[in-house]
């Protein structure tokens, strides 16, 4: 068994400049916890696979190819594979969201 502490896991480096926490990487799939401070946002990107996204803590707005929608906690977002997308915390709280991507991509994410 192992158990991870989300809080206390290494942020590590990305493209966007965010707080990202990988937290499992296993042979069919990746988990990544991702928080951002109000007015932070990621960069539009396309995953080689697709995602799931469960909203954590706050609320965000979510844009998946054409379609945009501002999501709160405990909701679950589906990501197709190759369709670009983005998150945006346009409030004043944070905004914390599981990413698990499914399955574990062996191409780079590509940023737009």
């Amino acid at each position: 068994m192992k158990i991870v502490d989300a809080k206390k896991a290494e942020s590590s480096p990305n493209p966007h400049h965010v707080d990202a926490r990988k937290l499992c990487e296993i042979p069919h799939a990746v988990v990544v916890m991702i928080t951002l401070q109000p007015g932070e946002s990621l960069k539009k990107h396309m995953t080689p696979v697709d995602v799931i996204f469960y909203v954590l803590q706050g609320t965000g707005t979510i844009e998946i190819g054409e379609e945009r929608a501002t999501v709160k906690k405990d909701t679950l977002v589906e990501s197709p594979a190759r369709i670009p997308h983005r998150w945006i915390n346009e409030s004043n709280a944070v905004f914390r969201v599981l990413v698990i991507k499914v399955p574990k991509p062996t191409e780079e994410t590509k940023l737009l």
